[in-house]
C-alpha cells in the first residue's frame, strides 16, 4: 500500500513496572518486505499523571512512544508538562468528559507534539463508535486547524489497513482539508520518526555523523580559475624566495609606491635647476 515506515504497538496499562521489557521481539519471528521500516511503540494509558515517574526509561525501551489519557487532568498535563513522549493518541470512539479546546492543544503541539488520529476505530466499531469518532475528528480539527495531525490506523488486523488515498477521502469527509490530510500521513510522521530518532543518537544537541558525503565535482571553468590563482600565489612566493636569497629587503606595495613617488619628485626637480640659466652667465 506504499507505506515504507511500520510501527508495531504495545498499548501498556496501569504503573510502569520497575522492569520494563518490550513484548515485541528482536529480531522479528518472520521476514521484513525490502523496502520497509518496522519500528516499536508502545501507548501507555494514563489516567493519574503523577504515578507516571517513569517515563524516560519506557521512552529508551521503545522507537516511538505515546500517551493516551483517559481523563481531563491527565490530558491537559499530556499538553502542557510530559516532555517524553512524542505522540498524544486519545480513544476517539468512546464520549469523552471534556471539550477539546484550542488552547491546551496549541501548546502541545507548538512543544514539537502532535495528535494522533487513529482511523480504523471507526471502520472495526459499531454505529455510536463510530458517531462517537466523527464528532471528536472534527472537535480537533476545529480546535487546531488542521495543523499537527498524524493519521494512522492502529489496525488489529489487515481489514482494518486502508490505502493513503482512502484515508485522504476519508479524512476529508470528516472535515480535514486535502492539504492538510497529505501531511498528517507524510510530513507529520516523518518528523515525529526523526525526532525521536535523534533524540535517542544525539546528546545535548549532537548528533551522529553517519556519513559526511563526498567532495562535489567541479564545473567547468573553476578548475581553471583555481588553478590560475595557486600559480599567482605560487609565483609571489617565489620572488620573494628570491629577494630573500640575494639580499634585497622586502618591501610592501605601499611602500614601494612611495619610493617611487619620490625618486620622480627628485628627477623632475634636477632637470628644472638644471634648464634654469645662472645669473654670472647672463651678465
Amino acid at each position: 500500500m506504499n507505506y515504507s515506515t511500520i510501527a508495531l504497538n504495545h498499548i501498556l496499562t496501569g504503573a510502569i513496572p520497575s522492569q520494563i521489557v518490550s513484548p515485541i521481539p528482536s529480531p522479528l519471528p518472520f521476514p521484513t518486505p525490502p523496502g520497509i521500516h518496522i519500528l516499536t511503540r508502545c501507548t501507555l494509558l494514563i489516567s493519574d499523571p503523577s504515578l507516571n515517574h517513569r517515563l524516560p526509561s519506557l521512552a529508551q525501551s521503545y522507537d516511538l512512544l505515546a500517551v493516551r489519557p483517559t481523563t481531563e487532568k491527565a490530558f491537559l498535563a499530556a499538553c502542557l508538562t510530559i516532555t517524553d513522549a512524542s505522540l498524544i493518541s486519545l480513544d476517539l470512539s468512546q464520549r469523552f468528559p471534556f471539550h477539546f479546546r484550542p488552547k491546551p492543544l496549541m501548546t502541545a503541539i507548538k512543544r514539537g507534539l502532535r495528535i494522533e488520529l487513529c482511523y480504523s476505530q471507526a471502520l472495526q466499531a459499531g454505529s455510536a463508535e463510530r458517531r462517537n469518532v466523527i464528532m471528536n475528528v472534527q472537535s480537533i480539527v476545529r480546535a487546531t486547524a488542521g495543523r499537527g495531525l498524524v493519521v494512522s490506523s492502529e489496525a488489529r488486523n489487515v481489514l482494518g489497513v486502508r490505502a493513503p488515498a482512502d484515508v485522504g477521502n476519508l479524512l476529508k469527509v470528516w472535515g480535514l482539508g486535502a492539504e492538510r490530510a497529505v501531511e498528517a500521513q507524510t510530513v507529520n510522521p516523518r518528523v515525529v520518526v526523526a525526532n525521536e530518532a535523534i533524540r535517542r543518537t544525539g546528546y545535548r544537541g549532537v548528533v551522529d555523523v553517519v556519513d559526511g558525503g563526498k567532495k562535489p565535482a567541479r564545473r567547468e571553468g573553476e578548475s581553471g580559475k583555481e588553478e590560475s590563482k595557486g600559480g599567482k600565489i605560487q609565483g609571489a612566493e617565489k620572488r620573494k624566495n628570491a629577494q630573500v636569497e640575494e639580499g634585497t629587503p622586502t618591501i610592501s606595495k605601499r611602500q614601494a609606491k612611495k619610493m617611487k613617488l619620490e625618486a620622480l619628485k627628485a628627477s623632475k626637480e634636477g632637470a628644472s635647476g638644471a634648464s634654469a640659466p645662472s645669473k654670472d652667465a647672463s651678465t
